[in-house]
């Protein structure tokens, strides 16, 4: 299983990869490094904001 570090999730392009990661069978934990939060909840995700 991999584990991604997505910065700029927020973002249109970032928002995206972050989607396709949460789908990715492989994949089995992201990252997810921004100023604020994606808004995205998911069993996936591990957030690290700023604020």
């Amino acid at each position: 299983m991999k584990k991604v570090i997505v910065t700029g999730a927020t973002g249109m392009v970032g928002k995206g990869i972050l989607l396709e990661c949460l789908d990715h069978k492989e994949i089995s934990e992201v990252l997810v490094i921004g100023r604020k939060s994606a808004g995205i909840s998911h069993q996936k995700i591990k957030g690290v904001d700023s604020q």
